[in-house]
């Protein structure tokens, strides 16, 4: 088994929240590459979005994952990483890569403010759209996909556990 459990899903998928639990669960580091990035620059996700646009938003984020040098730890990157192929290809190398599946209306109803949240939404591009182009990403980069629908945190913990071992 690699060393490191990367879980990519949407916005809202509870990379983070489930990232947290699972590192706890397997005595493993956590880390949320947002958060990264955000101390990195020192400004929030929306705030580099406005500044660099969304094309560099995804050129500074893919640089961030395809960088990592992390052993025992679960990685939540943002949700657009799979639009970086160097990201991908080096997450998929150090890390098992957990896709957290979600219906379009159940992650339409958890999420809020989409801009708040450092969503990168090209102009003129609605959730639903962003949705449709991602999944099939998710898909073709996964090596586990768990499909959160109508389970609790620890239901989902339990399945990914029972899956990577």
């Amino acid at each position: 088994m690699k060393s490191n459990i990367t879980l990519i899903g949407m916005p809202a998928a509870g990379k983070s929240s489930i990232g947290v639990v699972l590192a706890k669960r397997l005595n493993m580091n956590f880390l949320d590459v947002d958060l990264l990035i955000q101390q990195k620059y020192k400004k929030l996700l929306k705030e580099i979005i406005n500044e660099h646009g969304v094309e560099g938003f995804r050129k500074i984020e893919n640089d961030a994952n395809a960088g990592l040098d992390l052993e025992n730890c679960v990685i939540a990157p943002g949700g657009s990483v799979i639009y970086g192929e160097a990201a991908m290809e080096h997450l998929k190398k150090i890390s098992t890569v957990i896709y957290l599946e979600l219906s379009y209306y159940a992650l339409r109803s958890r999420l809020g403010n989409l801009e708040e949240r450092g969503v990168s939404l090209k102009e003129g591009q609605t959730l639903r759209d962003l949705y449709y182009e991602r999944t099939p990403l998710y898909k073709k980069y996964a090596d586990i996909t768990i499909n959160e629908m109508n389970k609790n945190m620890s239901r989902i913990i339990d399945e990914i556990i029972k899956k990577i071992r």
